[in-house]
């Protein structure tokens, strides 16, 4: 029987980019929706709250306050920054700080909202993670934190399953964002490698991403978890 139904989803990082179309899915299948981010968002949410997520103290405080309020069954932990750089060049500051904005917000999150969704009797956690985790030059943090984001949704889902708390990756190829643009300028030879190299020849968007999150967040999806889907037109099979 199931028991999990649509009711209220945090998207950390949810204002913009692949963030904004996450949440414009998840409102467009019943959830009442609640960003979590530095800047207003893109999309408008049911709820935003302003916060610096490498702040672990003020994360905590706020994620506490919004599961004393809010009946909070599905989150996706989707925040995330780059900054890429060879291996020579990799710096410890840099470390730091994606370690506490990429991977330590989910840690607080899940561990805020974890109790409402048992008493809710089951919820959902979707981790946006990459396709760098298969291996990408110049990205030696950022796969190193979504590489441990994707062992960590494995070690919950084996945790949380007989709580009906599914905990599954879904991790993004090359996505036309502006951050994509940002590292990859639209005319360069890099770029136009990138594109080329995708087996259906085009760049994903925030909404081909939505659209596995959406799925990992259905009621219908209570039997998948501990998983990691791909969304990267096919440059991840070979």
């Amino acid at each position: 029987m199931m028991s999990y139904t649509r009711q209220t989803a945090i998207v950390t990082g949810g204002s913009g980019g692949i963030g904004a179309a996450i949440v414009a899915r998840l409102k467009t299948d019943g959830f009442r929706t609640i960003v979590l981010d530095l800047s207003p968002p893109e999309f408008e949410a049911d709820k935003y709250y302003q916060i610096d997520l490498s702040d672990a103290e003020a994360t905590h405080e706020l994620c506490s306050e919004i599961a004393d309020n809010e009946n909070v069954n599905c989150l996706v932990n989707n925040v995330g920054i780059v900054k890429p750089a060879l291996l020579e060049d990799v710096s410890l500051a840099d470390f730091d700080t994606l370690m506490h904005v990429n991977l330590r917000p989910s840690i607080i999150c899940t561990q805020a909202f974890l109790p409402k969704m048992k008493q809710l009797g089951g919820g959902r956690i979707v981790m946006n993670t990459s396709r760098v985790t298969k291996g990408k030059s110049e990205r030696t943090l950022y796969s190193a934190t979504k590489g441990a984001a994707q062992s960590m949704a494995r070690t919950w889902a084996l945790e949380l399953g007989h709580h009906k708390v599914t905990v599954n990756c879904v991790a993004p190829g090359p996505i036309a964002t502006d951050a994509f643009w940002k590292n990859n300028p639209p005319d360069a030879p890099n770029t136009l490698e990138i594109i080329e190299n995708v087996p259906v020849k085009r760049l994903g968007t925030g909404e081909d991403v939505a659209n596995a999150v959406s799925f990992f967040c259905a009621p219908q999806a209570g039997f998948v978890t501990g998983q990691t889907l791909f969304v990267c037109g096919g440059v991840t099979v070979g």
